[in-house]
């Protein structure tokens, strides 16, 4: 009998070392935090992974230390200038203080209730400041749209830290609507400040083209100006230059120079259509006069012949084109008569 009670004995306090044991260890995973509770305060908070002990009659609370989100449902607000918006948020958070989270809302969906709460109050009141003109941002400025966002991220993450002990990582506007009866409203305004927006654009590619149209006709006229200076100055030197030729060539032989200079003038002169009347003395009809000998006999005029022609004072030195139907007879240069050269 006695060796049964002692077996008995034994294995109850076999039993009651595995209770405690086994109430005086857990373990805390690295995505949690673990509350020790103890008559319903908080006793300890184990935010390190492993094995950990406690006294038997303590209860842990482990709460999920990981990023979460929360999506309140689609609000309605009114914004400074008097038009409603729709608006579709979206708050990403965690637990930061984890005694304060327990001490005011301990549950998951208790936090998201609370967060929905706070975000509509915050998203109203900042909204409320600021016209809608920044909400829709017609100029493709995005600056201001962020600048209204921070404004609501501040405002919640200050309250929600405080009070439930979380901590906002971020807070974004996902969706922004207008109500139906407002949506044609807000259509022809937007309209409008498209076409002021495209009117100045215009008006400033207009004034750019004009400037840069008057730039370009300036520096034309500007190498106009040159091009005709440097044109007129190498003119001048080339004119300088042939001048100086033809007088060099003159001072090596005059007679010759004078002969070659007279033949050029008959070319440009003496043609089947040119009538030239000059008295029968003139300097240009010097080599096309005859010339009288040593013995007072009269010699022909020197010409690209090689025989010359004998000529009496009254032989004719027109030069003869095609006779047509209506042409006049080859005048002649006589000692009592003028020339005429056609």
């Amino acid at each position: 009998m006695s060796s049964r009670l002692r077996i008995l004995s034994t294995a109850c306090v076999v039993a009651l070392l595995a209770w405690v044991v086994y109430g005086a260890l857990f373990t805390v995973d690295v995505t949690q935090y673990a509350l020790v509770m103890r008559f319903g305060q908080v006793a300890r908070i184990i935010s390190e992974p492993g094995l950990h002990a406690k006294l038997p009659f303590d209860k842990v609370l482990r709460l999920d230390r990981r990023i979460t989100f929360s999506r309140p449902t689609p609000a309605e607000y009114l914004t400074v200038d008097k038009h409603n918006v729709v608006v579709e948020s979206l708050a990403t958070w965690r637990i930061a203080d984890p005694a304060r989270f327990v001490a005011t809302v301990r549950t998951r969906a208790d936090a998201d209730v609370r967060l929905a709460d706070v975000m509509l109050g915050e998203i109203g009141s900042v909204l409320g400041t600021y016209p809608s003109a920044t909400l829709i941002a017609p100029d493709g400025n995005p600056e201001r749209f962020r600048a209204v966002v921070a404004a609501i991220r501040s405002q919640v993450a200050g309250f929600a830290r405080s009070a439930y002990g979380i901590e906002i990582v971020d807070v974004e506007l996902l969706r922004l609507a207008l109500p139906e009866q407002n949506r044609e409203h807000v259509f022809d305004r937007m309209k409008a400040e498209r076409g002021k927006m495209a009117k100045e654009l215009r008006t400033a590619g207009e004034y750019k083209a004009k400037k840069i149209i008057a730039e370009a006709d300036h520096e034309r006229t500007r190498i106009d100006a040159e091009a005709y200076a440097q044109s007129q100055r190498i003119r001048a030197e080339g004119d300088a230059e042939a001048t100086r030729i033809y007088a060099a060539a003159y001072g090596r032989n005059p007679s010759l120079y004078k002969f070659l200079r007279t033949l050029q003038a008959y070319e440009k002169v003496l043609d089947e259509n040119t009538t030239v009347f000059l008295p029968a003395d003139a300097e240009m009809l010097r080599v096309l006069r005859p010339r009288q000998s040593a013995g007072g006999s009269i010699a022909p005029p020197v010409t690209a012949k090689s025989k010359p022609a004998e000529l009496t004072p009254t032989t004719s030195f027109a030069r003869r084109g095609k006779q047509g139907a209506g042409s006049s007879p080859a005048n002649t240069i006589g000692p009592d008569s003028g020339a005429e050269q056609r």
